[in-house]
Parts: C-alpha cells; sequence; structure tokens
C-alpha cells in the first residue's frame, strides 16, 4: 500500500481508504462487515471514512466498536455531517456542527475524528458561522482537521478568503473513469491551495467493476440489484456505456489488473488524489482494491482508456 499526504495537513493516508456509504451498518452487517474491516487493516489501509447520516448513525456505530481495539494513532478516522438525522438536525449551522460532533463522538467510540467534513454547502447558514464552529471544533481538539465535499470552485474559495479559521484540507467530490467534472475547476483550485482529493464512487458505483452487462440483469446481490440503492446509478446505466466498459477489459487484461483495478488507477494518477474510497461487501473486494495502490499508467495506456470510453463519459 502507497500513502500521500493529505493536503496541508501531516496526515499520511493509504491510497486506497474504505467508506461505509450503504454498507456498514446498514446493508452489510455483523461478521461480514467486520471481516471487511479487518482485512483492510490487513492489506495497509489507514484511512477509514463515514458520516453521521451512513444508516443514520449505525455505521457510526459500527464503526466504533469495531475500532475500540485498535490503537487510536494506527488509524484515520474521517466522518461528516450535514444531511438531515433522525430527530431533524440538519445543516451546518454553529449548534448543529457542535451538536453533531458530539454525536459522532460517542458513536465512533473516540475523543476525537482526525477529519471532519461538510457533507454538502449549507446555503441557509453563513459561511462565516461554519467556519468559526469548526475551527472551535479543531481548536477544542475534537477534530484534527477539516474538509468538504461536493463544494463548487466558487464555495471552495470563499472560506480561503475568511481570515482567522481554520483551513480545509481535503475535498471529497464523485470522480471516476466516468465522471471527470472536478477537473475542469475543483482539483486545479484544490491543488492549488493544499487541498487534497478524497474521491467517492471511483468504480461508479460498481459499474466499473465491469459486472453489469447491456441488456442483462444486474448480478443477484449486487448494488443495482438491490432495493436499497439510493438511485444514484442510473446515469452510469446508459447502454452505451456498459458497452464501453466492457471494451476496457483487453487493456485491463494486458497489464494483468481487473477493470476495478484499471479504474482505481486511473483515479489515482491524477496527483491531486488522496486517496480514493471504496465500499466493500466482501474481504476480497477489499483486498482486490487495494492492489491498485501503487498502479501506474503509461501515457498509452490513458490514452487507449479515453479511446474506447468516447462518448460514455457522463461529465
Amino acid at each position: 500500500m502507497k500513502f500521500r499526504r493529505l493536503g496541508s495537513s501531516d496526515l499520511e493516508v493509504s491510497e486506497i481508504s474504505l467508506g461505509s456509504w450503504l454498507t456498514y451498518g446498514g446493508n452489510i452487517r455483523g461478521d461480514q462487515a467486520r471481516a471487511c474491516v479487518e482485512k483492510a487493516f490487513e492489506v495497509g489501509i489507514n484511512f477509514i471514512d463515514t458520516a453521521n447520516v451512513y444508516a443514520h448513525g449505525r455505521a457510526e456505530e459500527f464503526l466504533g466498536d469495531v475500532l475500540k481495539g485498535r490503537e487510536r494513532g494506527s488509524y484515520i478516522l474521517a466522518t461528516k455531517l450535514y444531511f438531515e438525522m433522525p430527530g431533524g438536525d440538519r445543516g451546518l449551522s454553529r449548534e448543529q456542527v457542535h451538536k453533531q460532533i458530539d454525536a459522532s463522538l460517542r458513536r465512533l467510540e473516540t475523543e476525537y475524528v482526525d477529519l471532519y467534513q461538510c457533507h454538502r454547502y449549507d446555503e441557509d447558514t453563513p459561511l462565516e458561522e461554519t467556519m468559526e464552529a469548526l475551527s472551535e471544533v479543531v481548536r477544542a481538539g475534537k477534530a484534527r482537521y477539516i474538509g468538504f465535499s461536493e463544494w463548487s470552485s466558487d464555495q471552495i474559495q470563499a472560506p480561503l478568503d475568511l481570515p482567522g479559521v481554520e483551513k480545509f484540507v481535503s475535498s471529497q467530490p464523485q470522480y471516476s473513469l466516468l465522471w471527470r467534472e472536478p477537473e475542469e475547476e475543483v482539483i486545479p483550485l484544490c491543488a492549488a491551495n493544499g487541498i487534497s482529493q478524497i474521491v467517492w464512487s471511483p468504480l461508479a458505483q460498481g459499474v466499473l467493476t465491469g459486472k453489469y452487462k447491456a441488456g442483462q440483469a444486474p448480478p443477484d446481490g449486487s448494488r443495482a440489484a438491490s432495493q436499497d440503492s439510493d438511485g444514484t446509478m442510473g446515469r452510469f446505466f446508459r447502454v452505451t456505456t456498459l458497452e464501453a466498459v466492457q471494451r476496457l477489459r483487453p487493456i485491463a487484461d494486458a497489464l494483468g489488473l481487473s477493470i476495478a483495478q484499471l479504474a482505481l488507477a486511473w483515479v489515482l494518477r491524477e496527483p491531486n488524489v488522496a486517496s480514493a474510497i471504496v465500499g466493500a461487501s466482501r474481504p476480497e473486494q477489499v483486498e482486490a482494491n487495494a492492489a491498485a495502490s501503487g498502479v501506474t499508467l503509461t501515457e498509452g495506456t490513458l490514452e487507449a482508456i479515453d479511446d474506447v470510453l468516447t462518448g460514455a463519459v457522463a461529465a
């Protein structure tokens, strides 16, 4: 496993990180979920990402239980706030920032998180209020650093211009071979200001594993077949996209990689990406994804990838 510095922080995060969206505390339970976390540490992953809203707090509770036997300095833990929780709490007001960090720490059974992230931008709260509250959380020792997810370039620039507040060190956008929107504005702005990307859905919610075939029903047990899927997969389920993904297979085979490993290596070719978050329902998936760390793709391979994906990239 290779490691990269997270923005201007002193955190060294594994190139592949383990996420808990739609999995732990929710669809994947008990020993199976625990085995995935154990495998992550076994293969060198040191970065675990979650959020208060995942499974309505149960993902944090699961991680608190499974991590409590490990030395706290041996892993990097990130969580988030913004989306509505049971009872109606939501947003990035000062009250919510302080309330939600305390609730997350209780569920995670830890005194601090390494990274506390704004899950989205809050249009209903003054930015100054949010940044002051986040700074208070850091200065109280409840979080070491702060980040954000899915903010626009204008939203990213605004806190950079605020004096006397803690600075963001991470951005968590959707980014993959099939979704490249951050390349236009977000990545250049972040790279110039000490902010790294921690990308979610680098496998386009499983489409870039190659397991979904045009004209065929999704495999049993897959996310697309699950009634619990969050409904955001549709943009990648066009026939042309599924067919294009299958054309990646000879490229991956020639390198001794799976399509998923090729896709993860492509994301990690970007220097501003510190880590790619993967979800896993089985330990062997964790191990296979981790093997993408350290893979270098040549310019010829990158050109071949773009050639077969012509017309299939959603953004």
